[in-house]
């Protein structure tokens, strides 16, 4: 039996043991590291006779699916599903599973650390001090402050479990509510037209669906405060990138750290900004996560294997 196993970023520092533990299964196993996966092309020349397919963020969607007569079971390393077309996959007998909440952790201290780079100017003093310049600029404290949380999933509750520890004034938007979870960490729900007008900062943590793709757009950074930053970890097209780098240019927000592009990498020239943080879609790569998400592939593996009921289906 053959697998196809695209490697993302996140998983090059372990992925020699990764796939020798695939490969424990007597599976025959073809790696795609993530400059190659990216291009789809590649991914079809290597699915043909493919039964199990394991993916970052390497697409698969329906000329990937049709290019793979065999295949039985796309395993997805992370919790975002939005590169798989799922309905497809459902239609053609294929299961579909992910890994959720298991890099929430590192996600979510990201996001802490994002936070206070933002407050405390360190991106830019750290870049002043390096060439020489000794400035002052004053920033904020977190203490006390509103934190808005947009998507009160895995990543969400970790990050308000931190913010706690700030005496952060909490309030989430979300569809899915988990009151007990909520009453816990002092987390209020509100509309997001509230959260937008209350909060210092705000964290996009929701996963990427029709319903809100451009969330955030010009009526929404308009409900802003002026003082406000804007922290997206979750998905580029949550985001009106162009409003939200508009905003910047006028400081309409007081700044912006985004982890995730609709693009990546972006096609726009960031380094006009002096109020923005950007990463390279970093959020979930930590060590741990990694290897919490191995364990969970494999465990899975194993499952498809013996006929057993396999964990996190996704089923929609």
């Amino acid at each position: 039996m053959k697998v196809l196993f695209c490697v993302g970023k996140a998983y090059y520092a372990i992925r020699e043991s990764f796939t020798q533990r695939i490969k424990e299964f007597g599976l025959d196993v073809t790696c795609l590291l993530h400059d190659k996966a990216k291009h789809k092309e590649n991914i079809i020349k290597n699915i043909q006779d493919v039964t199990i397919y394991i993916t970052a963020v390497a697409l698969a969607d329906r000329d990937v699916i049709d290019a793979a007569p065999n295949l039985k079971y796309i395993i997805k390393t992370g919790t975002g599903v939005d590169n798989i077309d799922i309905s497809y996959a459902k239609e053609k007998g294929i299961i579909v599973s992910n890994a959720p909440g298991q890099n929430a952790n590192a996600v979510a201290e990201l996001v802490i650390g994002l936070m206070i780079s933002l407050s405390r100017n360190i991106p830019q003093l750290d870049r002043k001090t390096k060439e020489g310049y000794w400035v002052n600029k004053t920033g904020f404290e977190c203490r006390g402050k509103t934190l808005g949380i947009i998507g009160f999933g895995a990543i969400g509750k970790n990050v308000a479990a931190y913010a706690k520890g700030f005496n952060m004034n909490i309030l989430a938007f979300s569809h899915y509510k988990d009151d007990e979870t909520a009453r816990e960490l002092g987390v209020n729900y509100v509309e997001l037209k509230r959260l937008l007008k209350d909060s210092d900062y705000i964290v996009v943590s929701t996963s990427l669906k029709k319903s809100n793709y451009h969330l955030i757009d010009e009526q929404a950074i308009h409900e802003m405060k002026n003082s406000a930053y804007l922290i997206n970890i979750s998905r580029g097209a949550i985001l009106d990138e162009k409003v939200v780098l508009s905003a910047l240019r006028k400081r309409e927000i007081r700044g912006a750290a985004l982890d995730v592009f609709e693009i990546e990498p972006p096609i726009e020239k960031l380094n006009e900004f002096d109020n923005l943080i950007a990463t390279p879609h970093i959020g979930g790569e930590s060590l741990e996560s990694a290897e919490r998400i191995a364990d969970v592939t494999i465990d899975n593996i194993r499952r498809f294997l013996e006929n057993e009921p396999i964990q996190y289906i996704i089923h929609d």
